[in-house]
């Protein structure tokens, strides 16, 4: 027998296909509650989109740890071998709004939220291992410039292509994206990478560097611009639909966990500032390890409560796990959590898909939509037996000195490792980049925008530079070839 259909306020609802009206041709009347009820629910049922990363694909399942990091980090999770921490998948756009076409060339987000037995930990990362700049303070400007034209709220290249012209640091990434891994041809066949450098701190107190890499086990497959543009215009949720269906047929998707581990003195004599994430730290430096896996396995029940409500943070460390001085992950630390705020309500966190497996106990208290609060003491120091410190919880300090001020963010070396980025690739996929950012720059006519752009490339690498400046048509008698 079918369930009684009632109000939210659970009253039988007796007719939800006609308004209730005076005679047949109405009016309609105001006391027919349900009519009003059912209109202003649905007046309310969007709640404010991600302003970044706002369209995206959700999945759940577990990571598997094969390999025992005890020796770097007292993190449960990375202790033992053969332990299970159930998990939540993003991938995401990340300059395109909800209903934006998603094989339209971008950076891709790959958040994996860990359910550990500690608490929730993020990592909060894309499918590239770098990014376009290095402080947090630009960052709303980067943005804005990936947005819609305040004027005619038009996405328009010439924006991004006059901030990553004025931003040299971006050289790297702006390589990365407009070679072929720019158009991954699945979610299920791109890396994933935690970008940033992290902190691992094992249970006698030694510090190390780390770094995350998420390697397709499905291997690693691109998109031809041509083939990007016929699905977008095509199914502009090609990618969400090929993700739900591949889990859905069992065709679950996996990926090896691999970690960079770099001894934490060494690590501030690197030849490149490893805290500087539109930099790498070389494999042949550092090899990956490979540490686990993990698969997803389960598509969501209802879309809006396990992944439009679900919410990452880099804030979201575990005992042996902690920020490193990245300042652009150090302004992260802030954003993410405070965003959700402003979404999803300051009890974002007690939503089903974002509370943590282990009790939570402290003192906040209230807020929109609060439930389930008890009459414990909110209030600390007390004498009321409440939730007290946990001093195993106190993180490695790093030491800091210096004068206080606005500082220029690392080494100003933006160029050498998109030069080496350029000069790996295969001369298909270097003839394919070139095509790509000339076809860009022809959506626009700037000419000192790009000249300025082509300069950066040239400071990468001279034929870079040049062919570039040749498909574009600018002389290279603009280019300061000095």
């Amino acid at each position: 027998m079918p369930k009684k259909l009632t109000t939210e306020a659970g009253q039988p609802w007796a007719n939800n296909n006609h308004s209730q009206t005076a005679g047949e041709r109405g009016p309609v009347l105001m006391q027919d509650y349900a009519l009003l009820e059912k209109l202003a629910r649905f007046n309310r049922e969007r709640i404010p989109e991600r302003v970044v990363h706002a369209k995206g694909a959700g999945a759940k399942g577990y990571f598997k740890l094969t390999h025992d990091m005890s020796a770097y980090t007292k993190a449960d999770l990375f202790n033992g071998e053969g332990k299970k921490t159930p998990v939540r998948v993003r991938f995401s756009q990340v300059a395109g709004e909800s209903g934006y076409p998603d094989t339209i060339r971008d950076v891709r987000g790959f958040a994996i939220k860990f359910y550990t037995t500690e608490g929730n930990y993020d990592i909060v990362g894309n499918n590239t291992p770098i990014f376009f700049i290095n402080d947090p303070l630009k960052f709303p400007d980067f943005i804005h410039s990936q947005k819609r034209d305040p004027q005619t709220h038009l996405r328009d290249n010439e924006m991004q292509w006059d901030f990553w012209a004025h931003s040299p640091e971006s050289t790297h990434q702006v390589t990365y994206l407009m070679g072929d891994r720019g158009n991954p041809e699945s979610y299920r066949t791109m890396n994933g990478y935690g970008s940033h450098t992290f902190k691992w701190v094992n249970a006698d107190g030694k510090a190390y560097w780390v770094k995350y890499h998420f390697i397709s086990e499905q291997g690693v497959h691109n998109m031809s611009a041509e083939t990007a543009a016929k699905a977008a215009s095509q199914d502009t949720d090609y990618l969400l639909h090929d993700l739900y269906e591949a889990i859905d047929q069992k065709n679950y998707p996996k990926w090896d966990v691999d970690v960079q581990i770099i001894p934490y003195d060494e690590g501030f004599d690197y030849k490149s500032d490893i805290f500087d994430v539109t930099k790498v730290v070389s494999h042949k430096d550092y090899p990956l390890i490979k540490i686990g896996e993990f698969i997803l396995n389960e598509n969501p029940l209802n879309y809006f409560d396990e992944v439009e409500e679900l919410a990452f943070s880099p804030a979201n460390f575990v005992p042996g796990i902690e920020a490193s001085p990245d300042k652009l992950l150090q302004g992260r630390l802030f954003g993410y959590k405070d965003a959700a705020r402003y979404r999803l309500g300051s009890n974002y966190e007690s939503l089903p898909v974002n509370r943590p497996l282990n009790e939570v106990a402290n003192y906040e208290r209230d807020g929109f939509m609060s439930s389930g609060q008890d009459n414990s003491v909110n209030y600390e120091p007390n004498s009321k037996g409440g939730p007290q410190e946990d001093n195993e919880a106190e993180i490695h300090g790093d030491k800091v000195e210096g004068v206080t001020g606005h500082f220029k963010a690392y080494d100003q070396d933006f160029y050498s490792q998109a030069g080496d980025l350029y000069r790996l690739m295969t001369a298909d996929e270097k003839d394919r980049l070139i095509q790509t950012i000339a076809d860009l720059f022809g959506t626009f006519n700037n000419d000192e925008i790009k000249t300025l752009a082509i300069q950066n490339f040239y400071n990468a690498d001279q034929e870079y530079g040049e062919r570039i400046a040749k498909a574009a048509g600018i002389p290279i008698d603009k280019i300061n070839t000095k």
